[in-house]
């Protein structure tokens, strides 16, 4: 596909990130198989990669969102972790797997998992469509990771860049002139 000016290039195609999300979806049915289960979407970022995940899992499992975010209109993290939608229903005694768009600083995560944590599940994973592990402040790893990428600046397929970009179809490299980068 063709995009503007503000695409640098394409970094992973929808095509790609469909095949990479059915081997993910098999993964999580082998290791849930028999149990029941929860998929915490973080939104919105994740939203699009949650929708091609969920409609591939099998067996009893529910879902339930949450709204955090610690970046606000930037390319960079602000370091605080802002809540402005917690989750539906308790997670204590269950199996719970967040789903993320990317894990990236690491801050918003860790901070999830430590509050869910809390909250005294039966288990928690992480199951993210993008890792940039390059980026870390904080020392964490997901346990289902779609695409392991370098330290670029991502939109498209559900990630954005001041709200704007998530509806395109494949992950692609911001233009550095876009964002001043």
């Amino acid at each position: 596909m063709e995009y503007g000016k503000e695409i640098a290039k394409v970094l992973i195609t929808e095509a790609e990130a469909r095949k990479r999300i059915a081997e993910l979806a098999d993964q999580i049915n082998r290791d849930y198989e028999g149990k029941e289960y929860t998929v915490v979407v973080t939104l919105r970022g994740a939203v699009m990669f949650f929708a091609d995940l969920f409609r591939q899992l099998t067996g009893n499992v529910d879902c339930d969102f949450i709204a955090v975010s610690s970046y606000g209109a930037t390319t960079s993290t602000t370091g605080e972790v802002k809540m402005s939608k917690d989750l539906s229903s308790p997670i204590k005694g269950k199996h719970i797997i967040i789903v993320e768009d990317i894990i990236d600083t690491g801050i918003t995560l860790s901070y999830l998992k430590k509050m869910f944590s809390a909250r005294e599940p039966a288990s928690l994973k992480v199951c993210s469509f993008l890792d940039k592990p390059s980026r870390r402040e904080v020392e964490i790893e997901g346990d289902y990771i779609g695409f392991t990428i370098p330290n670029e600046f991502v939109v498209g397929y559900g990630l954005d860049y001041d709200q704007k970009l998530r509806n395109l179809p494949d992950v692609c490299v911001l233009a550095p002139e876009v964002y001043g980068g």
